[in-house]
């Protein structure tokens, strides 16, 4: 771990920020340019006195997972994630095997975002980062651990995945989800799509039967049905930007202005509070 060169870094980078890059107001009276320390220690999800001690070349050694929160909140490159662990004393992430870092591009875009249903997908169906609006729409997709991470799994093993779409729309969810993991697979059979694919065979026949069927290309229509326990149905479109350095997707949600659906988005904050 190199100190020095660790504090030097972080303080660059966060001086390099402006507030708006990140989704947090400037304020009238805001002296500095960059960001402030406890800034970055409240996007990173740590405490201000952890944040500051390592820029004061004073505190323990960063874990991985503190580093890799670092790397997202300062919207780092790879090459700059990379560097950053290094500096940390960590060896650097093996990227073919990591797909949870989110470009610096995307990640600027995603936060000015935060009045939105958005969320960030990794190419295998992984819930990167969501939105508070998107949360209080779809529930927390981050919290799982294990192949329970990828929606397409627990679509096919966990009934109460489904509860977010209308009954009759089930079986068009299940031939996209189905579809979208063929294509990477055929791409990537050896990843986490080869994975996912031996596990879904096992675990449930409907999979087996679509899978088999081997349909390609079939996709989501603009408009999605949801189902909110507290709202009720809502009609939104689906917008997608697609960062192929990183093979992930932005999917934003917005309804037609004046439409109950609008109406019901701008309670989804509140709904999630």
């Amino acid at each position: 771990m190199d100190r020095a060169q660790l504090a030097d870094f972080l303080r660059t980078r966060r001086e390099a920020l402006r507030p708006e890059d990140v989704g947090l107001p400037r304020g009238q009276r805001r002296r500095t340019g960059g960001l402030r320390r406890e800034e970055v220690a409240a996007l990173a999800g740590m405490s201000a006195d952890y944040y500051g001690r390592i820029e004061q070349q004073r505190g323990p050694m960063p874990s991985e997972q503190m580093l890799a929160a670092l790397a997202r909140a300062l919207h780092l490159s790879l090459d700059e994630r990379d560097h950053l662990f290094l500096l940390g004393g960590h060896p650097a992430p093996r990227r073919a095997l990591r797909e949870d870092h989110i470009g610096p591009g995307m990640m600027r875009i995603f936060d000015r975002l935060a009045d939105t249903p958005a969320l960030v997908l990794s190419r295998f169906g992984e819930t990167l980062r969501q939105t508070r609006p998107a949360v209080a729409l779809l529930g927390d997709e981050t919290r799982y651990s294990g192949l329970d991470r990828y929606m397409v799994y627990r679509w096919f093993t966990n009934p109460d995945s489904r509860r977010i779409y209308p009954v009759e729309d089930h079986p068009t969810h299940a031939r996209v989800f189905t579809a979208q993991l063929r294509e990477v697979y055929a791409t990537a059979p050896d990843s986490r799509a080869g994975e996912l694919v031996t596990a879904l065979l096992a675990a449930s026949p409907e999979f087996a039967e679509i899978w088999a069927a081997h349909e390609v290309g079939v996709t989501h229509l603009d408009r999605k049905r949801f189902a909110h326990p507290s709202l009720g149905e809502l009609e939104l479109y689906c917008q997608t930007l697609l960062d192929p350095d990183q093979s992930q997707v932005l999917l934003v949600f917005t309804a037609v202005p004046g439409s109950p659906s609008h109406e019901k988005l701008q309670l989804l904050a509140a709904v999630g509070d």
